[in-house]
C-alpha cells in the first residue's frame, strides 16, 4: 500500500493511432469464409495476438508461407515493394494496414531513390518498419542506428559524395528523438546539401518527450508494453536516463514492483499497448492505492484520452507544412491535417504563407477517422467567425474594410474578407451602373458593410460608398491644395469628339481639343489613349461648379516660339501646302504653324482657282512678308519671288477683305 504518493501519467499513453487501426482492420476482416493472416504479429503484444488466434487469425513470417485463398494483412510496420508482388503472385487478398506515416516514408524512398538519390535511413536495419522502408529503395539505402555509426558511415565518404546534394535522409518513425537530434546535428555539418526529412512520428516524439518530463520529476518510472516492442523499449531507454525505470507487459507485475519509498511515480505505456491492458493497469494501481482517497486512476485515463469529435474547437501545433496542408499536433491520439484549402479564406494563399512549423494555432474539427486515425481541421472557419466579429462591429462602426474579389455572380460581386464572403450588389460595386462587374475580378477593394445577417453568417457591402467618399475627400483636398498653372497628374479616363477627361484622383477635369496639342487633329484620341497617365497644366478653376479645365500642351512645346526664333519677314523659305481656300492656300511652315499664300500672291498673273496652280503637299519656295504674333498668322508670297513685279491693276483686289476672310476661315479650322 501506499500513501502520500503523487502519480502523474502521461496524456500519450497507449496505442498510437497507426497500430490502433491496424488491430481494427484485423478484427473488421475476420471472415470464416477465408483464412485470415497477418505478416508478422499485428501488433507486439501476446495478449491482442493471442485473441486474434482465439478468432482464427494466425501469423506468417514471411511472404512464401502465403498460400492462394488467403486474406494477408500487412501491419502497421509495412513491407516493401517485392512482398506485394509476392503475395499478389501467391494469389493472396492483400489487405493492407501500413500506418499512414509509414507509407508517406515509403513514398519519399521510392521517389527520392528514382531520382538517383542515395537514401539513408537513421533506425534498426533489422526492424521490420526499416525492412519495408529499404524495400522502397531502388538502390540499397545506407541504415545508421545512431550518430556514432552515422559519423562513422560520413568518414568513409569521399568529399564529392559528402557535397552531394542528392542525398535524402530518413528516420523510423519510433526513432529516439534525442539521437536523431544528434544525427541532425552531423549530418548539418557534414553533409550540407542533404535534404533531410522528419518522419519521425509525432506520435512517438511527443510521448518520448513527456515521458521524459514526467520521469525527470519522479522516482519511478513504470512503462507498460510489450517486451518486443521497440517502441515501449525506446520509451523505457529514455525514461532510464532520468529515474528507476520498469518495463511490465501485464498489470499483475505491478504487484511485485517494490514502491517503497516512493513519493512521486511516473506511468506511460508503448505504442502497442491495447486499451485493455491500461483498463487491467488501471484497476490494479487503484487496488495499490486503495487508501489514497485523493487519487482516481479512471478520471486520469479518461483526462489523457482527450477525446475529439466534429465541431470542437481544439489548439494544435503544426509539425509539418508541404504544398496541400499541414499536419499538427492535438495532443491527443488523432493526428491532425488541415487541407490547404482550410487554411486561409484566400484561395490564393500558399500553405507555407499562413503557417509554420511550430505555430501554435486554434482550429475546428471538421471530420474524425479512426481507420486512419487522422481528424480533419479547418483554420479558415475559426478565422472566419473572428473577421465575421469584425464585419459586425464595422457595420455599427462604418468603418473600412479591405478584402479580394473572388467571385462574379448573378447581380453583383462576392467579396473574400479574411476568410467571410461578403456579398456586394451591382448598384453597390462600381463607381458607374454602367461599369464592367468582370474588372473587378480578383482584385482587392475596400467596402463598407451595409447589412449583417448574424443568423445566417451573411452580410452585405459597397465598394461604391467608401468610392465615394475617397472622390469627395479627394475633391476637398484638390481645391484646398491646387492652383492655376500646376502641373497635375492623372490617368485619361474617357475621350469625346469635344476633348478628354482626365481622373486626377477622385475629381475629374478636362482637356479641350484645342488644348490637347499645338498641332491641328481631327480627333483627341490622335493624342491620348484610355487609360493613359499624363501630366496637365491647371488651367481653370470653377469651384463653385466643380469644373476643371486643362491643358496638355506645353509652352515649351509651343510651335510659334519656335518660328519666332527661327524666321523673320523677308525670309525666303520653303513650306509645304497643306490645305487651299477660294482665297489662297495654306502652307506649313514648322509643325503647329502655317502661313497664308494670298490668291493674289501666288503669281504674277490673275489666278481663278488656286486649285488649278496648287496641289495639297506640293512644297513650294514662298518669301514671308507679314508676321502677326498677337493672332498668329503669317502671311507668305510666292509673286514676291518672281523676277516680274509688274501686276496689272485688274489684279489688284481688295487685300484687307480677302484678308480678314482668310482670318475668319482660319479661325474656324483651329476651333476644329
Amino acid at each position: 500500500m501506499l500513501t502520500n504518493c503523487k502519480f502523474c501519467i502521461a496524456k500519450t499513453a497507449g496505442f498510437c493511432f497507426g497500430v490502433d487501426r491496424a488491430v481494427k482492420i484485423v478484427y473488421n476482416n475476420l471472415d470464416n469464409r477465408c483464412k485470415v493472416v497477418t505478416l508478422g504479429p499485428i501488433i507486439h503484444n501476446t495478449n491482442v495476438v493471442r485473441d486474434l488466434e482465439e478468432k482464427g487469425v494466425s501469423v506468417i513470417q514471411s511472404a512464401d508461407e502465403a498460400a492462394k485463398g488467403m486474406r494477408v494483412v500487412i501491419r502497421s510496420h509495412g513491407v516493401g515493394r517485392e512482398v506485394y508482388e509476392r503475395l499478389e503472385k501467391a494469389g493472396c487478398e492483400i489487405v493492407d494496414a501500413t500506418c499512414p506515416f509509414v507509407a508517406r516514408i515509403h513514398t519519399l524512398a521510392g521517389e527520392r531513390s528514382a531520382e538517383g538519390f542515395t537514401v539513408m535511413i537513421a533506425g534498426d536495419k533489422h526492424h521490420p518498419e526499416v525492412e519495408g522502408i529499404s524495400g522502397h529503395c531502388l538502390n540499397e539505402p545506407l541504415v545508421f542506428s545512431d550518430d556514432a555509426e552515422l559519423a562513422r558511415m560520413i568518414g568513409e565518404m569521399t568529399d564529392e559524395q559528402k557535397a552531394s546534394e542528392k542525398i535524402a535522409v530518413l528516420a523510423q518513425t519510433t526513432y529516439n528523438t534525442e539521437i536523431w537530434a544528434k544525427c541532425r546535428e552531423i549530418i548539418g555539418r557534414e553533409l550540407k546539401n542533404a535534404t533531410v526529412y522528419d518522419t519521425i512520428c509525432s506520435a512517438t516524439s511527443e510521448r518520448q518527450r513527456e515521458a521524459a518530463e514526467i520521469a525527470a520529476k519522479s522516482d519511478i518510472m513504470i512503462i507498460v508494453g510489450g517486451r518486443h516492442s521497440s517502441n515501449t523499449h525506446k520509451l523505457q531507454s529514455v525514461c532510464s536516463k532520468y529515474c528507476k525505470t520498469i518495463l511490465v507487459e501485464q498489470a499483475s507485475e505491478l504487484l511485485e514492483v517494490d514502491f517503497s519509498g516512493a513519493e512521486k511515480i511516473g506511468i506511460s505505456a508503448g505504442a502497442s499497448t491495447p486499451a485493455y491492458i491500461i483498463k487491467e493497469v488501471q484497476q490494479t494501481m487503484s487496488e495499490i492505492l486503495k487508501n489514497d482517497e485523493d487519487f482516481n486512476w479512471e478520471e486520469e485515463m479518461e483526462k489523457s484520452l482527450n477525446p475529439i469529435h466534429i465541431g470542437k474547437r481544439v489548439t494544435g501545433v503544426v509539425q509539418s507544412v508541404n504544398s496541400t496542408g499541414a499536419f499538427v499536433d492535438l495532443g491527443t491520439k488523432q493526428q491532425g491535417y488541415v487541407p490547404a484549402d482550410e487554411l486561409s479564406g484566400d484561395p490564393n494563399a500558399k500553405p507555407e504563407d499562413v503557417v509554420k512549423v511550430g505555430d501554435e494555432i486554434n482550429l475546428i474539427v471538421l471530420k474524425t477517422n479512426d481507420q486512419d486515425g487522422m481528424a480533419t481541421l479547418s483554420k479558415r472557419k475559426i478565422d472566419a467567425d473572428k473577421s465575421f466579429e469584425a464585419i459586425t462591429e464595422a457595420a455599427e462602426s462604418g468603418a473600412v474594410l479591405k478584402g479580394v474579389v473572388t467571385n462574379v455572380v448573378k447581380g453583383g460581386v462576392i467579396v473574400n474578407s479574411n476568410g467571410v464572403r461578403v456579398f456586394v450588389p451591382a448598384s453597390q460595386a462600381t463607381a458607374r451602373r454602367d461599369d464592367s462587374l468582370e474588372e473587378l475580378l480578383k482584385k482587392e477593394v475596400e467596402f463598407k458593410v451595409l447589412e449583417v445577417q448574424a443568423a445566417r453568417h451573411k452580410a452585405v457591402g459597397s465598394i461604391r460608398a467608401v468610392a465615394k467618399e475617397a472622390r469627395a475627400a479627394a475633391r476637398a483636398k484638390f481645391f484646398e491644395s491646387t492652383s492655376v498653372g500646376d502641373t497635375v497628374k492623372g490617368a485619361v479616363k474617357s475621350i469625346t469628339d469635344y476633348g478628354v477627361f482626365v481622373d486626377l484622383g477622385g475629381i475629374d477635369g478636362l482637356v479641350r481639343k484645342p488644348d490637347l496639342s499645338w498641332a491641328r487633329i481631327k480627333h483627341p484620341s490622335d493624342v491620348v489613349s484610355i487609360g493613359e497617365e499624363i501630366e496637365v497644366i491647371v488651367k481653370d478653376i470653377d469651384a463653385e461648379t466643380g469644373k476643371i479645365a486643362l491643358t496638355y500642351k506645353k509652352e515649351s512645346d509651343n510651335p510659334w516660339t519656335l518660328f519666332n526664333k527661327n524666321y523673320a519677314i523677308g525670309q525666303v523659305i520653303e513650306a509645304k501646302i497643306v490645305s487651299i481656300t477660294s482665297f489662297g492656300a495654306f502652307a506649313q511652315i514648322v509643325p503647329g504653324v502655317d502661313g497664308l499664300i494670298h490668291i493674289s500672291q501666288i503669281a504674277d498673273t490673275r489666278v481663278n482657282n488656286v486649285a488649278d496652280v496648287l496641289t495639297v503637299g506640293d512644297t513650294v519656295k514662298v518669301k514671308i512678308t507679314d508676321i502677326n504674333n498677337e493672332a498668329n498668322r503669317v502671311s507668305l508670297s510666292m509673286r514676291a519671288l518672281l523676277s516680274d513685279e509688274a501686276s496689272d491693276e485688274e489684279d489688284a483686289v481688295d487685300e484687307p477683305a480677302a484678308e480678314e476672310a482668310a482670318e475668319g476661315e482660319a479661325d474656324g479650322a483651329s476651333e476644329e
